[in-house]
């Protein structure tokens, strides 16, 4: 069974696109397919292959509603069956470990020949340890300045990750991780290959086992909304500063341009591959499908388990480190990828003008809010 976890470190660039319409394409190749949603909190994977909402899923699952078997429903697709996330479901968007776990271990279980995962967008825990259950995932990413930023960062995140989760507590090399990390931004500034330089000194014998995971580690790049046959340039500079800065080693899966077909398809409750198999897109689609099938699949080492992972916590703290680091993280990544030369000047002033956009509306925003706060303490003191 090959899991292939689908992953965007920045919403609508497709992520659910490519992961429903392989799945078809895969099933018609002949390939027992399970796709699940697990954007949890906000799926609608259902609506892109044109299934009715589904009365139960993954949310009904944990909340000990019957058996994970009775969420995997058929679908009108050859061989490929569906497993829902309930977005009604409030709180399923951040689970926590004991429900983390539980499910991680069922989807390993499943019987098919690929088990897609449509994951959230962004780069919380829980998406990164999902994608982590394979060294096979696939990022999906657009050509725009944030997009590209946001994968690069999404995969620097599940490398740390990935150390993390090898380093146990009370080894040395967590305690030197530790130590790195009082002073978030040295660590940031500090590249991977540096990093596991340093830690063949201090754990010697767990840095074996890091190296190592890092070889199996090869995610797949999938570029989307493609204009200009100049973008597909990106994906070799993405590979590039992968390489450099994360000792990572990366695979290239193609492209996929932009056609107008698929706000059709979606409107038509049908994948694009359904509704028009010729397109440019539904060619694009098959033609990843076909390196799916052809390549070999790959594994972890059977002593990595990403559900009984050290570093995994549900507290608060844990929550308010992760927000103060990520101005910092997101500023280095932006190094990292000038320094490649994967942005152009026009790119990078583009991206500020949208910035200081977004911070305009987020103040608007917050006087908004303050200005309904006042009237609402005000009525509290008439009554």
């Amino acid at each position: 069974m090959q899991i292939i976890p689908v992953a965007s470190g920045k919403g609508g660039v497709g992520k659910s696109l490519l992961s429903a319409n392989l799945a078809i394409a895969l099933g018609q190749a002949g390939k027992k397919v399970i796709l699940a949603d697990l954007d949890l909190g906000a799926s609608n994977l259902h609506l892109v292959i044109g299934q009715s909402a589904p009365g139960k899923g993954i949310g009904t699952w944990l909340s000990d509603r019957g058996n994970f078997c009775d969420i995997i429903l058929p679908t009108e697709y050859e061989n490929v069956s569906f497993i829902a996330g309930d977005s009604e479901m409030p709180g399923l968007s951040s689970l926590k470990s004991v429900q983390r776990n539980k499910l991680i271990r069922q989807l390993k279980t499943l019987q098919a020949d690929f088990v897609i995962l449509d994951l959230g967008a962004g780069t919380h825990q829980i998406i990164l340890d999902m994608f982590l259950m394979s060294p096979q995932g696939i990022i999906v990413t657009a050509p725009t300045v944030t997009a590209t930023l946001n994968a690069y960062l999404f995969l620097k995140n599940s490398v740390f990750r990935l150390m993390d989760t090898t380093y146990a507590p009370g080894s040395k090399g967590y305690a030197w991780l530790n130590k790195l990390k009082v002073d978030s931004k040295s660590m940031q500034r500090l590249y991977i290959p540096r990093i596991i330089e340093m830690l063949r000194n201090v754990d010697p014998e767990n840095t074996v086992i890091f190296a190592s995971r890092m070889a199996q580690f090869r995610p797949r790049l999938a570029i989307n909304m493609i204009d200009d046959p100049k973008d597909i340039e990106k994906a070799q500079k993405i590979k590039h500063s992968c390489a450099q800065y994360l000792g990572l080693d990366i695979e290239y899966l193609g492209v996929m341009y932009r056609d107008t077909l698929q706000d059709k398809a979606l409107a038509s409750r049908l994948p694009v591959i359904i509704y028009k198999p010729q397109t440019v897109l539904s060619q694009a689609i098959y033609r990843i499908a076909e390196k799916l099938l052809a390549s070999e699949t790959r594994q972890f080492d059977q002593s990595f388990d990403i559900a009984d992972s050290a570093g995994y916590t549900d507290t608060f703290q844990t929550v308010t480190e992760e927000a103060e680091e990520d101005f910092s993280v997101r500023m280095n990544g932006l190094q990292d990828l000038v320094g490649s030369g994967t942005f152009t000047t026009g790119e990078l002033s583009e991206m500020i003008k949208t910035q200081q956009y977004e911070l305009t509306q987020l103040k608007k925003e917050n006087i908004l809010l303050k200005s309904k706060l006042v009237k609402a303490a005000e009525q509290g003191f008439k009554v």
